[in-house]
């Protein structure tokens, strides 16, 4: 009587044991970076319209709507939500609308 002989070797993955072997990658994770709000403070001075155009121009990704909607905000509540994004650009948008007459202050978003 013939008995086949096993072979030694092991299949991919699974230890001589014959216990299934996972091997982890390492994952690599990137800390984001903080965020900021730009925040609009509402003035008795500048127009409405004035304020809408001036949005508009300093950060140009604010469709005609969301500029309507960050002066009636600021307007009804005393402060804005402009935009939140990296501290560069929040700083940048910041000071350009304080350079066209607007109370602008930016903060970490949390």
């Amino acid at each position: 009587m013939a008995v086949a002989a096993q072979s030694m070797t092991s299949s991919p993955g699974r230890s001589p044991g014959g216990v299934a072997v996972i091997e982890k990658q390492t994952e690599r994770v990137r800390k984001l970076s903080p965020r900021y709000k730009v925040l609009l403070h509402n003035d008795p001075v500048n127009s409405m319209e004035y304020v809408v155009t001036t949005l508009r121009q300093v950060v140009p990704s604010l469709s005609e709507q969301d500029a309507i909607a960050v002066m009636l905000e600021t307007h009804n509540t005393g402060v804005g939500l402009v935009i939140v994004c990296d501290i560069e650009p929040a700083e940048f948008y910041c000071e350009t609308l304080k350079a066209k007459g607007l109370t602008s202050t930016i903060e970490p978003e949390c």
